[in-house]
């Protein structure tokens, strides 16, 4: 019996071993860092990596209509053509990627800045 606990707990630690590293091989993929070429609306960008170009919306916020153009301005001053991003996926609506975007070297994702600006409510509940 010794014996065959002895493979049950080796095989565990193997295991977890394996998941460790398939885990630093994904993450890294998982996020990415793309490059904002547009702000389309005020939750809506358009961005691209390598050779791929997609939409992107902003994940778990809001913005009220009488917000909208003042929120499109705050991002086109935050994200100039070409900023560095890295997308969290949400998920996806209405076929768009829905994510978390933070530009690389922010501490902050863009839809947590737009509810610290008040130009955006949150709608996902707190991780």
């Amino acid at each position: 019996m010794p014996f065959l606990w002895q493979r049950s707990v080796m095989g565990r630690q193997v295991l977890g071993v394996a998941l460790a590293l398939m885990l630093l091989v994904v993450q890294p993929l998982l996020t990415q860092a793309a490059e904002v070429l547009q702000v389309r609306e005020a939750t809506l960008l358009q961005v691209g990596d390598r050779n791929r170009n997609y939409s992107v919306r902003l994940a778990c916020i809001e913005v009220l209509p009488e917000d909208q153009q003042q929120a499109v301005d705050w991002l086109r001053q935050t994200l100039p053509r070409r900023r560095r991003v890295n997308l969290r996926p949400e998920g996806s609506a209405d076929g768009l990627l829905l994510a978390r975007v933070t530009p690389i070297g922010a501490d902050q994702d863009l839809g947590a800045a737009l509810v610290n600006e008040g130009l955006a409510h949150t709608t996902c509940p707190p991780a």
